[in-house]
């Protein structure tokens, strides 16, 4: 286990079929990104998890700083809004096995 990694939800630890999605981590300046590609058939779900995502991270905000959640998902989807229209970076890479 690298000594920054997040621990493991209890819920996924106890499920046997859990199966993690996405690792991100902030590396040498950039985004080391791992993908369970594979899972679904159609992208559009991904869209879904980004958006439930989003709004646990706009939940965390919330209860760690206090900061109204709806105000806070807005300034995410800004955010993506910002990077989909004028990316800050192209992303690159290999898909490994």
């Amino acid at each position: 286990m690298h000594p920054n990694q997040l621990p493991i939800p209890p819920a996924a630890e106890s499920d046997a079929k859990a199966i993690e999605l996405v690792r991100v981590w902030a590396a040498g300046g950039q985004q080391q990104i791992s993908l369970a590609t594979g899972l679904w058939k159609e992208p559009s779900t991904w869209g879904i998890m980004l958006v439930d995502l989003a709004k646990m991270i706009a939940d965390a905000y919330f209860k760690r700083e206090g900061l109204d959640a709806k105000d806070t998902l807005g300034m995410i989807k800004s955010g993506f809004d910002a990077e989909w229209e004028t990316a800050t970076a192209n992303p690159t890479g290999d898909l490994v096995d």
